[in-house]
């Protein structure tokens, strides 16, 4: 099997990550009326990076050995995605009693306190990211979210693996 130019698959990662953030700031922050929660948050600066990853390896187009690089790179932004959905997936199914408490807003977090600090309180204290604010073909926002970063990561590892 042919895999498609180098430059093909980074674009397609480009317009994967354009997309993403349309749907998200369009139909669900604007639309619907949806207030990002602290993890969906980290969500869509992963995939803004990934968007930036991939449309400087298009622009770019560099040999074999640069794509494999932009790929590395692409997928350990991938990967951290991956994470936080399934820690927000594992927030969302846990029994109410065990959901954590909510911490201070993000605006907040991001004003007074370090940015260490604030990444922890978000993935030990976010209990508003239980919620299920909405889900379509009985997928939540965090589950579609862990199919679009498990796309980009299967085009990152397709440079990375790619044959010369």
């Amino acid at each position: 099997m042919t895999l498609p130019a180098s430059r093909i698959i980074n674009g397609l990662g480009t317009l994967g990550a354009i997309c993403s953030m349309l749907f998200a700031l369009l139909f669900l922050q604007h639309y619907l009326g949806l207030d990002p929660c602290p993890l969906c948050v980290v969500d869509r600066v992963l995939i803004i990076s990934l968007g930036c990853i991939f449309f400087t390896a298009t622009i770019h187009n560099p040999s074999i050995v640069g794509q494999r690089l932009y790929g590395l790179l692409a997928t350990i932004v991938a990967l951290t995605g991956v994470a936080v959905c399934w820690r927000h997936v594992w927030l969302q199914n846990l029994p109410e009693d065990l959901v954590p408490s909510c911490g201070p807003g993000l605006d907040y977090m991001m004003e007074t306190l370090p940015i260490g600090e604030t990444l922890e309180i978000i993935f030990t204290a976010s209990g508003e990211c239980a919620d299920i604010q909405w889900s379509f073909m009985g997928l939540s926002i965090p589950e579609q979210t862990l199919l679009v970063f498990n796309g980009f990561l299967l085009l990152a590892l397709t440079q990375v693996f790619r044959k010369k």
